[in-house]
């Protein structure tokens, strides 16, 4: 059975190994974001603003605990892509995309802080996909 060996340039490899690493420390800042999120939420309700008329209406506190927990899972996650291996980036991916759906639910209540994390969870997201399998080792 003939193999076929792909010959790629330091450069690309450096690239991407950098993209996994810039994944890493973004799924990293973002999931410390999300935890202080959670705090926010669990913490009596108060900093949260109140939006009568929004069409998902949950208790905060709940909605913190799951900012919390996913946003712990986040900078573990975060911390393994360091090694590059294909599980975390599969689970790197998932929870990035978890997240984006979360701050999509919670645009209501913090709408510019949403935004940045969807926008960083992208990016996540893209750099995690972009990477060839045979490019990292893990």
């Amino acid at each position: 059975m003939a193999q076929t060996i792909h010959h790629r340039s330091e450069g690309a490899q450096a690239a991407a190994g950098g993209l996994v690493v810039f994944a890493a420390v973004m799924l990293i800042i973002t999931g410390v974001m999300d935890l202080f999120r959670g705090i926010m939420g669990i913490a009596e309700d108060d900093i949260f603003v109140r939006t009568p008329n929004y069409t998902f209406q949950y208790d905060v506190t709940g909605w913190g605990w799951f900012h919390l927990i996913l946003g712990a899972v986040a900078i573990l996650v975060g911390l393994s892509l360091f090694r590059a291996p294909l599980w975390a980036r599969i689970i790197g991916i998932a929870i990035a995309g978890m997240l984006i759906i979360t701050n999509f639910l919670s645009l209501p209540y913090y709408p510019v802080w949403s935004v940045i994390c969807i926008a960083l969870y992208a990016f996540v997201i893209w750099a995690l996909c972009v990477v060839k399998r045979d490019t990292m080792t893990g």
